[in-house]
């Protein structure tokens, strides 16, 4: 390492260390030496020892130049390297074109130096900071509850889970402070495939269902099972008898039949730490407000909270409505939509302090399965959210009817079986519930066409059926099924397809397309699971639509068509727009 890079040449500015070569014509960096040294140049690699002067170099040489002009006062002349020949001495130049140059290179060359210095320092440090970050971030695993992995080309499920455990200074006063971390809070977020939309449905702790057995993972890496648990309150589904999110995870799935891709979990500090970081959110309250069991006290109008007033406001539960978890829901979903804009409003994004702290305070907040458990993943799965509008974020909570089993005091509630299925369906099918883009209802227009138009004879359907990820034997029963009750006697059974789909398909030729709707009526398909193509040759040499049933088949007969509309559902809100509680 030279002297410079030891820091012994601290206070001298490195452009003044650029110095012309005149045999050259090139600037080269001139260091104070930490040893005796030639002052000749060392050849170029691959020039003999032997060479003579210039060997090895350019043939650029500097500017020649007039003759001097008259004698004046002495002034030294520049410096020159031991060895080198004299510099002509300065006078009248034929031209400043070679000098301005010279300058513009010896900045360049610094700069560049520079530039490149900084480019290595911030990889450098954006690196290590990414890594700290990722220190920061606590997993789980949850087994198969969980995908391996986190894909932006499609849509996606989160289960975010709000513990009511008592972590952390100051929390110990905060209700059942020996909670082993109950699901206190729980929304399942869905983000459509084209990031149009994105539903956040909130299940409600005191809904009344039937937690179903499962896998855990121990500290030691081996798995214990445990049982189910039937007609116990939501929030037991984590916590409860060594449960892990996974559990709850598992409970989402048997409740909804939408299964949760991830799980994202914070307990009491992380509302604390994430409003304070973006420096308060703001809220509104139609009335005042002094709760002295969540230590809430605020006038009516609009509020900046923050830290433990910002904790207060999201477990206030007495201050409004009928004072019960239903209406402390909607609560927490007007200050979720307030701070989602806090968070990615321009104030934030352009300010590197309160994005530093937001990144320090939501990687300490947050546990997740280990299938986004490093930071880049996390960061993916924050810029798929960010290209969601906040005026299509849509919160809902699971439609429910009080609970007929508790008598006259109603403390728990369970599904609405009228009204929950057309909710979950919709997910389930990525429908949004709100007004979508102009474009996206021209491809569903175009998709609905495909319904159009003449249909065949169910006796000249010429279908080949496989089994895409429907239940075994489903191919054999849906054969059966149109053979001998629909007629559609050119049917053909070929066992298994290639690929596992999520949805049934039909393929078929554009000269095939009247089989396809007939087909589509008895199936019940609905116009998005017909893929105009190319059909395929059957056994007899003749061409056949193809019928691959997906993972959404129910049973031969029973109708697949998927929901186009999303339901009104009561009290739905969207994070675009401010609302005071009452």
């Amino acid at each position: 390492m030279d002297a410079q890079g030891r820091g012994r040449a601290d206070n001298i500015d490195p452009a003044d260390q650029w110095v012309l070569n005149p045999s050259t014509g090139e600037y080269e960096l001139r260091l104070t030496p930490s040893a005796p040294q030639s002052g000749v140049p060392r050849p170029r690699r691959g020039t003999p020892a032997n060479a003579g002067p210039g060997a090895g170099t350019r043939a650029r040489r500097a500017p020649e130049r007039e003759s001097p002009a008259a004698p004046g006062p002495e002034v030294p002349g520049p410096r020159r390297r031991r060895g080198a020949p004299a510099e002509p001495p300065p006078g009248r130049r034929k031209g400043r074109t070679k000098p301005k140059k010279s300058k513009a290179k010896k900045i360049l060359l610094w700069t560049g130096g520079t530039m490149a210095f900084v480019l290595v320092a911030v990889s450098a440090a954006g690196y290590l900071y990414l890594k700290h970050l990722e220190g920061n971030v606590s997993t789980t695993d949850v087994g198969s509850a969980a995908k391996k992995g986190f894909s932006k080309d499609e849509a996606f499920n989160i289960l975010i889970i709000g513990t009511d455990k008592r972590t952390g200074a100051g929390n110990e006063g905060y209700g059942d402070k020996g909670s082993v971390g109950h699901a206190d809070t729980n929304i399942l977020l869905h983000v459509s495939k084209d990031r149009t939309n994105a539903t956040a449905l909130s299940i409600p702790r005191d809904l009344i269902v039937n937690v179903p057995d499962c896998l855990t993972k121990q500290a030691d890496g081996s798995e214990k099972a445990i049982p189910g648990t039937d007609n116990v309150r939501f929030n037991t589904s984590l916590g409860q008898d060594g449960r892990n999110p996974g559990c709850t995870m598992n409970t989402v799935k048997a409740v909804t039949g939408i299964a949760p891709d991830h799980f994202m979990m914070v307990d009491f500090n992380a509302v604390k730490t994430l409003t304070t970081a973006v420096q308060g959110v703001e809220v509104c309250l139609a009335k005042d407000v002094n709760d002295p069991d969540s230590h809430l006290k605020l006038s009516a109008g609009k509020h900046t909270i923050q830290g433990e007033q910002a904790l207060a406001f999201v477990r206030t539960r007495h201050s409004f409505g009928n004072h019960g978890d239903l209406d402390r829901i909607k609560v927490q979903q007007q200050f979720l939509g307030s701070l989602m804009r806090k968070m990615s409003s321009s104030n934030t994004l352009t300010s590197p302090t309160k994005l530093i702290s937001l990144a320090e305070a939501a990687t300490k907040a947050l546990t997740v399965d280990t299938g986004i458990g490093n930071v880049s993943t996390l960061k993916d799965v924050a810029l798929e959210l960010k290209k969601v509008p906040p005026k299509n974020i849509s919160f809902l909570t699971v439609p429910v009817r009080d609970n007929p089993a508790d008598g006259v005091v109603h403390k728990t509630v369970i599904v609405d079986e009228n009204a929950a299925p057309a909710v979950f369906d919709a997910i389930k099918n990525d429908v949004s519930f709100t007004a979508v883009k102009q474009k996206e209802k021209q491809e569903k227009a175009a998709v609905a066409a495909r319904l159009k138009g003449t249909r065949s004879a169910a006796a000249d359907i010429r279908v080949d059926i496989y089994n895409g990820g429907a239940p075994a034997g489903s191919a054999q029963e849906t054969l059966n099924w149109l053979q001998n009750t629909k007629g559609v006697s050119k049917s053909t059974q070929l066992g298994n397809a290639d690929a596992t789909l999520s949805k049934t398909t039909l393929e078929y030729s554009p000269d095939q397309a009247d089989q396809a709707r007939k087909l589509a009526d008895l199936m019940g398909l609905s116009a998005s699971a017909l893929k105009p193509g190319k059909s395929e040759t059957n056994s007899q040499g003749l061409p056949a639509i193809v019928l691959t049933l997906g993972k959404d088949f129910k049973g031969a007969g029973v109708s697949l068509t998927a929901p186009t509309k999303a339901p009104e559902v009561d009290g739905k809100s969207t994070a675009d727009k401010v609302k005071c509680a009452s």
